[in-house]
């Protein structure tokens, strides 16, 4: 490791996989072996818990965050915080040879070599994947822990600069059981989806809740950011087959894998599975061929008008856009697509409304009102695709909390 490390030259930017694919033995190194820098610099995106490496901001560890989440929030407060406003397509060009976030140095998490030969980045492809046929250095922990993913994630035993032999266990993301609210989300979001759909789900118990009402769905397909834990039960109850994709027929394909041990264990050189690089997974072009294409994802609140905000409650960063903007135009563009952005319809303990008249001043817009399709709520569904403006707020403040539906509307919400 020290070895390994000490290859690492002052001022290096160095890429970070992130969600469960973070190379803890490496990030735990950089923090053990920091006086050896004065400065560096850590990209990543979504990640779920701070970094050792943020307990000590500016000395010398800086962060560049590609999707910021509550975990970046020491940095930001130390002002040794960037944030980059783009969405999961564009994090390859930012970090190619020629791209303004160029990578130096690629710390990421392989699994033991397979019969072939050949390593896996198992649950991480989609961006990493790409970082690591790019960066000019890539160290890598031979983690046995790492399941071995067909597709983009293999590499061969060259494209690894170093290796270093660690066991720890992955990080895990356990979605929690879903409740009534969830519940009602869920069934309500499933009616909207058709069989044959090719799906695409984003991170969080809402998105999952809806993975958990097609049951009687058949033939459903997956081409997205990852697989998770919810996958499974589809995969084996027969109802997500693949057999209706346009591309890729029968199989799964994704950027990554995100979940708990149990998934992990269910890709591990499971063939159904085939790993891409994010222009694939996430590419306009390639998403706007799926027929029946239907991203799901969710929202911290929804204007009037259609604007989603993804990304930020009040003062407090969430998220960034990730690839819900990606999936967003891809599913307007396929043919027999949608997008779904399903949420709860209150906050606070039911003291805000998710619904609002407008967004407030300074807070993003990850989908434009005019990509906007179907919002849902535990109280139904707003169909907005090709709906005007003048008749946007009624839809949604029929599927606002009633307690707040007198509310929100009036002629300045079509002025704005």
């Amino acid at each position: 490791m020290t070895e390994a490390l000490a290859t690492i030259v002052d001022g290096s930017r160095l890429y970070i996989p992130s969600i469960c694919a973070v190379p803890s033995a490496l990030v735990d190194g950089l923090v053990d072996e920091r006086e050896r820098w004065t400065r560096l610099e850590l990209v990543a995106d979504y990640l779920i818990d701070p970094l050792p490496a943020f307990d000590h901001p500016g000395d010398p560890f800086w962060a560049t965050s590609l999707q910021p989440t509550a975990a970046v929030a020491a940095m930001a407060a130390a002002g040794a915080l960037r944030r980059f406003p783009v969405s999961y397509a564009q994090y390859a060009r930012l970090m190619a040879p020629a791209g303004p976030l160029a990578v130096d140095v690629a710390l990421v998490q392989v699994s033991s070599p397979g019969p072939e030969g050949r390593f896996s980045l198992g649950i991480a492809a989609g961006a990493t994947a790409d970082v690591v046929r790019s960066a000019a250095r890539v160290i890598a922990e031979v983690n046995p822990q790492m399941p071995y993913t067909f597709g983009a994630a293999e590499c061969h035993r060259d494209e690894f600069d170093l290796l270093v032999e660690v066991e720890h266990p992955l990080l895990e993301l356990a979605v929690p059981q879903p409740d009534d609210v969830a519940t009602a989300i869920g069934l309500h979001a499933a009616a909207e989806i058709a069989d044959g759909s090719v799906l695409q789900f984003g991170i969080g118990a809402i998105p999952e809740s809806v993975l958990r009402a097609l049951g009687m769905h058949t033939d459903l397909g997956l081409h997205g950011g990852m697989v998770g834990d919810a996958v499974i039960d589809l995969v084996e109850s027969g109802v997500m087959t693949g057999a209706r994709k346009s591309l890729d027929t029968g199989l799964l394909v994704a950027a990554g894998v995100i979940g708990t041990r149990r998934v992990f264990d269910w890709v591990h050189r499971n063939r159904a599975l085939l790993t891409v690089g994010s222009r694939y997974s996430h590419g306009v072009p390639v998403l706007s061929r799926l027929e029946r294409f239907c991203a799901i994802n969710s929202a911290i609140e929804v204007a009037l008008d259609g604007a989603v905000n993804a990304e930020v409650a009040g003062d407090r960063v969430v998220s960034g856009p990730g690839g819900q903007p990606d999936f967003a135009i891809g599913a307007d563009l396929a043919p027999g697509g949608c997008s779904i952005v399903a949420l709860r319809s209150t906050a606070a303990g039911g003291r805000r409304s998710r619904i609002v008249d407008r967004l407030g001043a300074g807070t993003p817009t990850t989908i434009p009102r005019y990509l906007s399709d179907r919002i849902v709520t535990e109280h139904g569904v707003a169909r907005l695709r090709d709906v005007p403006l003048e008749d946007r707020p009624a839809a949604l403040c029929a599927v606002a909390h009633p307690d707040f539906r007198s509310t929100l509307g009036g002629q300045e919400v079509l002025d704005t």
